[in-house]
């Protein structure tokens, strides 16, 4: 049976769009559980004629994604392999980026890191505004995101706005992100679900074939060097995980409620993190 056995997905079929709602509570956090249904979703919906569209969204209020999960950079090795390999979340992004359907992110709470990579990686990203926040703060805690987001954010806002976001590491809410490009729109949030439903069943009665092929022209232009880059992201993200001073701060943050309900909601705590040596 499709789609069945899944722990961390509801999902809701209708008119050729599948409305895919993320449920790892209490944050949706990317970590192993929710990686590996997402790259085994990713492969279902790609296999699935009946679907045109894809809605991906959020079963809790106030997480989309809210980011990887650090417990494989803490497991990590002290080597890097020199043979370049993609990561999962870049796996992951780039099975959503390149099936043939239209995959849309529908956020209503917080994308953070991989929850941000995701979004990104999704054809078209709509947000509540008020409610909606964005941010990459892997490099205060010694990382560089590693899930897409290098390639992506240039290439939707340009080099020196892609470089405040992921140096800047602070929030974004849905009006900025749409200001700066990150987002298609920031919608009221009581016309947020509206909105994306409608344009996802209106797209869903296209001729499927019409679809897949307006995609693979528009990437064609938009993404022709974006593997490369993935690889060299990859491997540069790798190289920071097994720095000391990345361990100590993983430590750190975990310590200080990351990956915590009420830690996730207010990042502050980043600014104020022991002084790197």
């Amino acid at each position: 049976m499709q789609y069945s056995d899944y722990k961390c997905f509801r999902f809701v079929f209708d008119s050729g769009v599948a409305f895919v709602s993320i449920d790892h509570a209490p944050i949706n956090l990317l970590d192993e559980v929710l990686s590996a249904e997402f790259e085994r979703l990713g492969r279902e919906l790609e296999a699935d004629e009946s679907v045109r569209v894809v809605v991906l969204q959020s079963a809790l209020p106030d997480f989309f994604i809210a980011h990887s999960g650090l417990g494989r950079v803490a497991a990590a090795f002290k080597t890097v392999s020199q043979t370049r390999s993609f990561r999962l979340t870049q796996t992951i992004g780039e099975q959503f980026r390149n099936m043939s359907k239209v995959t849309i992110a529908k956020v209503e709470g917080r994308a953070r890191g991989g929850g941000s990579e995701i979004a990104l990686a999704a054809d078209l990203c709509f947000a509540a505004a008020g409610k909606a926040i964005f941010g990459h703060p892997e490099v205060a805690i010694g990382l560089v995101p590693g899930g897409g987001s290098t390639q992506r954010l240039p290439r939707l806002m340009g080099r020196g706005r892609a470089l405040e976001v992921l140096l800047g590491c602070t929030d974004f809410s849905a009006e900025l992100a749409e200001r700066y490009g990150y987002i298609n729109r920031a919608l009221p949030a009581d016309e947020l679900t509206p909105f994306v439903e409608k344009l996802a069943r209106r797209i869903a009665s296209f001729p499927a074939h019409a679809i897949a092929h307006t995609k693979a022209a528009v990437d064609r232009g938009a993404f022709s060097s974006l593997s490369e880059g993935l690889l060299v992201e990859a491997h540069e993200a790798d190289l920071s995980v097994v720095s000391d001073v990345t361990q100590a701060r993983v430590k750190e943050v975990l310590e200080l409620g990351f990956e915590t309900y009420d830690g996730e909601l207010e990042m502050d705590y980043l600014s104020s993190l022991s002084p790197t040596r």
